[in-house]
């Protein structure tokens, strides 16, 4: 619907779209992609649109959008069922172990699979991909977006792709 929205008052082509943020809440942000630069400036316009019952905001991005290699895509059914329990995650202090990141998630959210922690030191925080058993436990995740874990707020949303081993 805000590809759809931006497309047609732009008379332009969205390249992608990609929405962030909980799904339940209000403040959900998005990034949409044109393939023309003016399309991009021209879509500046709709800031202060009232799309349902709240009003755009609308402001030029500070990054590109980064494409998701295609092979790290979903390539079947059961690949897909996995994403729909994956989240990702972002800011997890760089003290969390994968344990402690287990133990958070099962007692606040619901049973874990698996787990694919990741960082380096070039980098102040961690991310995180985590599959629960049931997709209640990433609902319950993604609705807790914003949770405070080692006095880090962790930024949860849906994972793009399943955890390959």
């Amino acid at each position: 619907m805000l590809a759809e929205l931006f497309g047609s008052y732009c008379s332009a082509v969205v390249a992608d779209c990609r929405i962030c943020g909980d799904p339940t809440s209000g403040l959900r942000f998005a990034f949409i992609e044109f393939q023309d630069e003016d399309d991009a400036y021209a879509a500046l316009d709709l800031d202060g649109y009232v799309l349902g019952i709240c009003p755009l905001r609308v402001a030029p991005s500070k990054t590109a959008i980064m494409p998701v290699n295609p092979s790290f895509l979903p390539q079947s059914d059961a690949e897909r069922e996995m994403c729909s329990r994956t989240i990702y995650c972002t800011n997890i202090d760089k003290s969390v172990t994968k344990s402690d990141l287990k133990y958070f998630c099962e007692e606040y959210f619901g049973q874990v699979s698996r787990i694919r922690l990741l960082g380096d030191d070039q980098h102040a925080t961690r991310i995180a991909f985590i599959e629960f058993a049931e997709v209640n436990g990433a609902i319950n995740a993604l609705n807790s977006s914003g949770i405070f874990a080692s006095g880090q707020p962790i930024r949860m949303c849906p994972s793009k792709t399943p955890i390959r081993t």
